[in-house]
């Protein structure tokens, strides 16, 4: 694959801006950050970051899916916490995800995220 793809998915929450849910390039897929919106409940989550935790990584694997990935495929991830104190419950959950050969990762905290969520995580993943 010589140009990048844009993957769109509606298990996940749509773009609000000019970006997309991910672009394919080449065996890369890019995952734009995702928050703890649930689709299937139009619901934001706040305040429950085990719950929106989860959320965000069924996101992340919707649109994995919609591209062909897996979350095994995922090699790297970007946690941003508006709290760090959240970490361990944030990691419990997060370790549910990634069983096997779990993607690099790095866990920042941030002073604020879009729509005053906990939350957010980016990803990226790579597959032959």
């Amino acid at each position: 694959m010589s140009e990048k793809k844009v993957i769109l998915t509606e298990k996940a929450p749509g773009p609000v801006g000019p970006y997309s849910q991910a672009i394919q390039a080449g065996e890369f897929l890019f995952v734009a950050g995702q928050i703890p919106f649930d689709v299937n409940a139009n619901e934001l989550i706040k305040g429950d970051i085990r719950r929106a935790t989860s959320v965000v990584l069924e996101n992340i694997k919707a649109i994995l899916e919609q591209a062909g990935y897996s979350m095994n495929d995922v090699v790297r991830c970007t946690v941003y916490l508006k709290d760090m104190s959240n970490f361990s419950e944030m990691n419990e959950v997060y370790a549910q995800y990634f069983t096997e050969k779990p993607p690099a990762r790095v866990a920042v905290e941030v002073s604020e995220l879009p729509k005053g969520v906990d939350i957010e995580i980016s990803a990226i993943a790579w597959k032959k």
